[in-house]
């Protein structure tokens, strides 16, 4: 049902790439051209090309723009229930209290020669999220996205979300209140990024898109990404995790199935020196996953994409994390503490027997919009910075401007830019 892979295989990390590739049998080229094709009718004709879009590719006939924005969504948190209502409450708390952590500051300072220098840090005019909505709500996607950017002071947060049935969960329209959304716009897909990007006469033109979505959302982030910020490519979530074999079974395959439930593409890797161990997860996976509603997504995200991978050691366990830099990575072992500074490339660390990812993905307070695909190398979870732009200060008084001709003239001389060097020297002289 999963792979078993072992580090004294002597064709080990050319099977380890090869699961790693989560590009598999899609055609890119189709994909990439498919979206091309909707991207060029968004910018052509705007409004209309979301109506026929929408209907063409969802199947949801819409006789104006009007019937796609959610006008009024201000009270759709007293109507969930008051066990998800304070759920749902306290895990937004718990996520602007975090990001309130990350917000910058502007500051400035003057050095010897009265050269003041600083940095002005400015929150985004206007951001476009987008919650994933074809088979499943997302109420968690809308605060890890929105809370953020509500914190690093956007005026303006446009949500688009795809409404299959021409309507949306009261779930997602009570994270998108409490949250400070400001408007929502029942679309989704290529399209959806399209019109964030370049704006329609319904749908205001963004400085930057956030939030995951599918292959063609990804390719759609892709190609607007000069015309706009985005987040990052997100590629199919993914957890790694490290486990000794002292954490009852049950609750390391739980882990395991709750990443691979997210859809078939998903990838879900567990790492252990304990033969034994191994084995015991791989009976339960399967027994586990016949009792969860998403068995059949479940049982094909492991056979095709999980590994079980014997180590000899878990210093080769820490290596192999580094190779994979999983979105989300679990150490479950004895004094996991110890390990943290040996990991150099994960989205997100979770230390301890008693830290599932789970926590991670909706409450703990962290964010869960992490890099994926391996960029976790140079990538980070989404933050507050994401939303702030920082502006450099230069202001030289006559004396800094003399320390500073000289050295700009030399430099912008050898460049063989004069009139840099000539703009420099003449302030120097006053």
């Amino acid at each position: 049902m999963i792979k078993r892979l072992s580090t004294k295989d002597k064709n080990f990390l050319s099977s380890l790439e090869k699961l790693l590739d989560y590009r598999g049998s899609v055609d890119y080229e189709k994909v990439s051209n498919d979206v091309d094709d909707i991207l060029k009718k968004i910018r052509l004709e705007g409004d209309s090309a979301l109506l026929s879009l929408t209907e063409k590719l969802d199947g949801q006939k819409y006789s104006s723009i009007s019937e796609l924005e959610v006008v009024d969504f201000d009270g759709s948190l007293q109507q969930v229930p008051k066990k998800l209502k304070n759920a749902l409450e306290i895990s937004a708390q718990r996520i602007r209290t975090y990001h309130n952590r990350q917000v910058q500051e502007s500051w400035e300072y003057v050095d010897d020669k009265e050269i003041r220098l600083g940095q002005k840090v400015t929150a985004l005019d206007t951001v476009g999220i987008y919650v994933p909505g074809g088979t499943a709500c997302y109420p968690s996607s809308v605060l890890m996205n929105a809370i953020p950017a509500k914190v690093a002071g956007v005026r303006q947060i446009i949500m688009v979300v795809p409404a299959p049935n021409r309507e949306l969960s009261r779930e997602v329209l009570a994270a998108a209140e409490l949250s400070g959304v400001s408007r929502i716009f029942k679309i989704g897909g290529a399209q959806a990024i399209g019109a964030l990007a370049y704006g329609t006469s319904s749908v205001p033109k963004v400085d930057k898109i956030v939030g995951p979505g599918n292959l063609y959302v990804a390719t759609a982030k892709s190609k607007v990404f000069g015309t706009v910020g985005i987040d990052m490519m997100a590629g199919p979530s993914e957890v790694l995790i490290i486990c000794d074999g002292k954490t009852p079974v049950d609750w390391i395959a739980m882990d395991l199935l709750a990443q691979a439930e997210h859809d078939e593409k998903a990838q879900a890797i567990l790492v252990s020196q304990d033969a034994d161990f191994l084995n015991s997860v791989e009976g339960r996976l399967k027994i586990l996953a016949t009792e969860m509603p998403r068995s059949k997504v479940m049982l094909t995200s492991l056979r095709e994409k999980g590994a079980l991978i014997k180590v000899e050691t878990l210093k080769e366990a820490i290596d192999i994390a580094n190779v994979v830099a999983p979105e989300h990575l679990e150490l479950s072992v004895e004094n996991a503490r110890s390990y943290v500074d040996s990991i150099r490339n994960a989205g997100a660390l979770f230390i301890g027997r008693y830290t599932p990812e789970s926590f991670g993905d909706y409450c703990a307070g962290t964010n869960h919009v992490l890099p994926t695909s391996g960029s976790a190398r140079f990538s980070s979870a989404l933050g507050v910075s994401d939303f702030q732009k920082k502006t450099s200060i230069v202001e030289c008084s006559e004396q800094g401007a003399k320390h500073l001709s000289e050295i700009a003239a030399a430099i912008g001389m050898v460049e063989g830019l004069d009139a840099h060097a000539m703009s420099a020297l003449m302030r120097g002289k006053g």
